[in-house]
């Protein structure tokens, strides 16, 4: 330890804070929250960091890395990271299907009702529709009629987001594309009579003219202005599928599911579509020797037309998560609170409750900005990347308050993206002594993410080193922050916040 301070009096660390208000419905006035970020040489941290952040480093995709991997663990496993996921931390997930008509419950709607029997959902049906209703009846009201991939896109681009993944298919099986395994169950035979994937990722909006399609540029225009990295997210099994059902009884000994339809739609989505990023699930029922996961990645990898900058994660096949594949889940809503070893998302929703759009949710259901923000501290500073839901209305709108929370977080971010973009973690997460202080750093600045505001405006960084060349600034800020040696453990800055 006394070596390594005597390294770092070697250095000029800088100190960033960040600032932000926010408007507080509850009281009436305005909140606080100040988030700092501080920034080390580099060199140094990264020798105290220890076996933790060098996976970061090393996880990147270069173009003399390995092309050929084999249909095994091991070898998908050490695929390198392509380096564009790392440096985007923050992404949009839109669950959007046949969920958002009955919008009620959630997007398990159907299996709660009928693989469960649960009393609510059958109480529901029972008091809205007629004896007999289906949920295949709920198809043709996925209208979409007011769905405009334009504004999608400018709403998702102010949020600050890097990347976004849309659902192609839920557990539902109903297909957002055209599917030629999946006929009448797919929103191009049924529903809106579009293809909403291509509309909504790739801006091709068609109108019906004399009885063909015709696009507007217009829109895809816009929507590839963007810097948005598409990413598509895909179930393997499927609820009620006589197929997969068939091949469940049978103990996942035999596959007519596999291959009869999800291969055909796995690849079509990947040659048809091109996502960089490709997010799997529904797979626990089963082993991935059933999926035939590892047989599929490696064609992912090594020959599909996204081998050199796609990205998967790790649900592909029972036992699969959080040990094989990209980047890890591990679960919903993943959040441990400390530094991982390996890459990972916390993929979580604006509504607590449901992925999918849920016309019963309160506004207590939703999460305040503060907590947002919070959430994706906690989360960059431990090493991950954030995965924000929305759940689209069956006529294509996003709520007002999806929009508000995408907007507070975009102007959030440009005053405190600095410290979030290609960020890395810092040798400690969180302040030793300080409560609610989150650190990331960023080439040779060290940032420090301060949730609550000291009572006496006097705040203590026992963490970060002080030296001669030492300096600190408020992100938004012009002026400088006073400061001076925290005499108590560590020895670190004691900030003067009260000017």
């Amino acid at each position: 330890m006394a070596k390594l301070l005597q390294e770092l009096l070697q250095y000029r660390p800088q100190t960033r804070l960040l600032n932000t208000v926010y408007f507080s419905s509850r009281r009436h006035n305005l909140k606080l929250i100040v988030i700092i970020i501080i920034v080390i040489a580099l060199k140094i941290w990264l020798q105290s960091y220890g076996g933790g952040g060098g996976h970061f480093n090393d996880h990147q995709y270069n173009n003399n890395a390995q092309k050929n991997y084999q249909p095994d663990w091991k070898s998908l496993d050490s695929r390198p990271l392509p380096s564009w996921y790392d440096e985007a931390k923050v992404g949009i997930f839109i669950h959007w299907g046949v969920f958002s008509v009955p919008s009620f419950d959630s997007e398990w709607f159907w299996w709660h009702w009928k693989g469960l029997h649960w009393a609510k959902d059958e109480n529901f049906m029972r008091r809205n529709y007629r004896p007999g209703f289906s949920y295949t009846d709920f198809a043709p009201s996925l209208t979409a009629e007011l769905f405009n991939a334009d504004a999608w896109a400018q709403m998702i681009e102010k949020s600050g987001a890097k990347y976004v993944v849309f659902t192609t298919k839920h557990h539902e099986g109903w297909t957002n594309y055209k599917s030629n395994v999946s006929w009448n169950w797919n929103s191009v035979d049924n529903g809106p009579h579009r293809d909403l994937t291509g509309n909504a990722m790739y801006g091709c909006n068609f109108n019906l003219v004399a009885g063909s399609l015709q696009q507007k540029p217009e829109v895809a225009k816009a929507i590839r202005r963007t810097n948005i990295t598409l990413g598509l997210y895909h179930s393997l099994y499927e609820w009620f599928n006589p197929m997969y059902l068939s091949d469940k009884k049978n103990g996942f000994k035999t596959n007519k599911f596999i291959k009869d339809v999800l291969w055909p739609e796995l690849y079509y989505v990947v040659n048809q579509f091109k996502p960089d990023l490709l997010w799997s699930d529904g797979d626990w029922e089963a082993p991935d020797t059933y999926w035939e996961s590892k047989k599929f990645l490696a064609w992912l990898y090594n020959d599909s037309p996204v081998r050199k900058t796609v990205v998967t994660n790790d649900r592909w096949g029972r036992g699969t998560m959080c040990h094989h594949g990209g980047y890890y889940t591990c679960k919903d809503r993943f959040d441990p609170g400390v530094l991982q070893k390996h890459k990972w998302e916390n993929a979580m929703s604006l509504d607590v409750t449901s992925w999918g759009f849920d016309r019963t949710s309160g506004l207590s259901n939703y999460l305040p900005i503060e907590n947002l923000t919070e959430i994706l501290v906690r989360t960059v500073s431990c090493g991950g990347n954030i995965l924000i839901n929305v759940g689209p209305t069956s006529d294509g709108r996003i709520l007002p308050i999806f929009e508000e929370r995408l907007l507070q977080l975009g102007s959030w971010l440009k005053i405190n993206g600095d410290g979030i973009y290609s960020s890395k973690p810092w040798r400690v997460q969180n302040d030793s002594v300080t409560e609610d202080v989150w650190y990331t750093k960023r080439q040779d600045t060290v940032y420090a993410f301060l949730l609550k505001w000291p009572d006496n405006n006097m705040l203590a960084l026992t963490d970060p080193k002080l030296t001669p060349k030492t300096s600190v600034k408020l992100l938004g800020y012009e002026g400088d922050i006073s400061f001076k040696v925290y005499s108590q453990p560590n020895n670190g800055l004691q900030l003067d916040l009260g000017n």
